[in-house]
């Protein structure tokens, strides 16, 4: 049985080989391969990945046959387009509300995110939230690694 269904965004990938999150990071990808998340991954990852360091691309390549991978829709670009109309963040950081808005159309339940400054913030996931209502959507668990995984 696969776990819950996480969208991941580049930044957790990344996260493995960054000092500051490597630990927590490594956790939750082991508790993935333990099927407590399923992984979502989408093309826009794929996209943001071509630019990391070589490591992070092996990685990615294997996180990727474990994971579900999502394309980029209208129905994401469209909600992506309606977070930059509200400024939740600006054009400049609209990768990150592409991100969010993957997750949404594509019903996860939670992204989890090491970007605290657009995505992991409480005062964007309540603007994320509240566009999602009003453009018809379910509201979405926006979290970091150290807030979902199992402590022993």
């Amino acid at each position: 049985m696969k776990g819950i269904r996480v969208y991941i965004d580049t930044s957790i990938i990344g996260g493995k080989y960054d000092s500051e999150f490597q630990k927590a990071s490594e956790i939750f990808f082991e508790q993935a391969k333990e099927n407590k998340f399923h992984l979502i991954i989408s093309a826009l990852v794929q996209e943001e990945i071509v630019a990391a360091p070589e490591m992070v691309k092996k990685f990615f390549d294997e996180l990727k046959s474990d994971a579900t991978l999502i394309e980029v829709s209208e129905d994401a670009l469209r909600l992506r387009e309606a977070y930059l109309k509200a400024n939740i963040v600006t054009k400049k950081s609209s990768n990150d509300a592409l991100h969010v808005a993957l997750a949404t159309v594509n019903n996860c339940p939670m992204i989890i995110s090491w970007n605290f400054k657009h995505i992991v913030h409480y005062e964007k996931i309540t603007l994320y939230n509240s566009i999602n209502i009003l453009e018809g959507y379910q509201q979405i668990a926006i979290h970091s690694p150290l807030e979902v995984i199992s402590y022993d």
